[in-house]
């Protein structure tokens, strides 16, 4: 039995996105990959040409700043999406002040309507000091917010912390 929806976090350069790329890889299903991140600066775009070169080829890559609806509602059973991540995803949303809550709610009615397989990468924000701005207090709590939700419809949640996977719910594949 496959999980359906597998949730990978971790900090930042952890591991998790090449972790979750070999999830997808090993499923042997068309692999999809939905891209949150949006390049402003020259070193995202180093960023971004390093994450493509990693996962190389075989992948339908879609840019989906805010709306990952249409690209899950098109999945099949065949497919397998990784979507990478929820932290570019949501800090999309918060500069651009959309109601978190209600795009939250969106994201985590298409993962529960769709038919093809998911892993979804997130960043744990969590253990760090608390920020010294409100807007990075806000970004934070969202974030934590969203790690729950997320986690609460997983079938598998794992966290990575130098590379190594640590399986917090469910059992992998």
């Amino acid at each position: 039995m496959r999980p359906d929806l597998t949730f990978v976090l971790g900090g930042a350069a952890s591991g998790k996105s090449a972790f979750s790329e070999q999830l997808v890889v090993s499923s042997g299903k068309n692999r999809f990959y939905l891209a949150t991140s949006q390049v402003f600066d020259d070193e995202m775009r180093l960023k971004v040409k390093h994450h493509i070169a990693q996962r190389g080829s075989g992948w339908t890559t879609v840019e989906a700043p805010f709306d990952l609806t249409p690209t899950l509602a098109g999945l099949t059973s065949g497919d397998v999406c990784l979507i990478d991540c929820a932290t570019m995803w949501l800090t999309n949303h918060l500069l651009a002040e959309n109601d978190l809550l209600h795009e939250q709610g969106k994201l985590l009615q298409a993962l529960k309507t769709c038919e093809g397989q998911i892993v979804i990468v997130s960043n744990e924000v969590g253990h760090g000091i608390v920020p010294d701005n409100a807007l990075s207090r806000r970004f934070r709590e969202a974030q934590g917010r969203l790690n729950i939700a997320l986690a609460a419809q997983a079938d598998v949640v794992v966290q990575v912390t130098a590379g190594l996977p640590l399986v917090l719910k469910g059992q992998l594949p």
